[in-house]
C-alpha cells in the first residue's frame, strides 16, 4: 500500500517504513505526528482518489531529527543596472519515518468525495511542483524557504498574502525587504504573463518600484 500526501506544502508518494525529509515541522525530535491531507491511496489494483482529501484517511509518522539541507548559492545580476545579488540558503528540514497508513477513509468516503478507479491511470496524480518563487524581483532562497515553512509554495497562494502579512512571515530573515509589489509580481507569474513581468521587474530595485 502507498499513499500520496500533503506534508508542509509539499506532496509526497510514502509507503510504511519509508523515510522523508520534508520542510521543518513544528514537533520536537522523537514525537508522533499525523497528516490527514491524503491526496491518494493504492492497495494493490484498487485505488482511490480524493477531491481532493480522502475523507478520514491518515498517515502516521515519528519525527527523527530536525536538520538543514545543503547549501545552495544563488546569484542575481542585471545587465547594465549594477544590480547583483548573491544568496546562501540551507533549507530547514526534518527528518520522519512513516510509521502507518490509515485507508480506513477510503471505504467511507461519499462517492462525491472519492471514487475508485484502475492503477494504471492514477499515475497522472504524481506530487506537484512547487512554483519558484524567487522569479519575484525580491525574493531570494532564504525568503523562498520561510514562506514554504509558512506552507506558501505557489505563486497563486503568495498572490492571495497580503504585503504586511508576508513581511510578518519573514520578520526573522536579515534584511530590508520591500514586499509591496510581491502579490501583484506573484499574480502575473500565476497568470503566465512572463513578458509583462519581465518589463516590470526591470524598473523595480529588489522588489520595489
Amino acid at each position: 500500500m502507498y499513499a500520496i500526501v500533503e506534508i508542509a506544502g509539499q506532496q509526497f508518494k510514502v509507503v510504511k517504513d519509508q523515510r522523508v525529509f520534508v520542510n521543518r515541522l513544528q514537533a520536537e525530535e522523537g514525537g508522533q505526528v499525523a497528516f490527514d491531507n491524503v491526496l491518494l491511496l493504492a492497495d494493490g489494483d484498487n485505488v482511490t482518489v480524493g477531491a481532493p482529501a480522502i475523507d478520514g484517511a491518515q498517515v502516521g509518522a515519528k519525527v527523527l531529527k530536525h536538520l538543514k539541507g545543503d547549501k545552495v548559492i544563488v546569484f542575481k545580476k542585471k545587465r547594465r543596472k549594477g544590480y547583483r545579488v548573491k544568496n546562501g540558503h540551507r533549507q530547514s528540514l526534518t527528518e520522519i519515518v512513516i510509521e502507518s497508513i490509515a485507508a480506513s477513509g477510503a471505504a467511507k468516503a461519499a462517492p462525491a468525495k472519492a471514487k475508485k478507479v484502475e492503477a494504471k491511470p492514477a499515475a497522472k496524480a504524481a506530487p506537484a511542483k512547487a512554483d519558484d518563487l524567487k522569479k519575484v524581483e525580491g525574493i531570494g532562497p532564504k525568503i523562498a524557504g520561510t514562506l514554504a515553512e509558512a506552507g506558501i509554495v505557489t505563486f497563486a497562494q503568495l498572490a492571495k498574502t497580503t504585503p504586511e502579512a508576508i513581511a510578518e512571515i519573514i520578520s526573522g530573515v536579515r534584511g530590508n525587504h520591500v514586499t509591496d509589489t510581491w502579490p501583484a509580481q506573484a499574480q502575473l507569474a500565476a497568470d503566465g504573463k512572463w513578458d509583462e513581468l519581465k518589463k516590470w521587474q526591470d524598473e523595480l530595485d529588489g522588489g520595489k518600484a
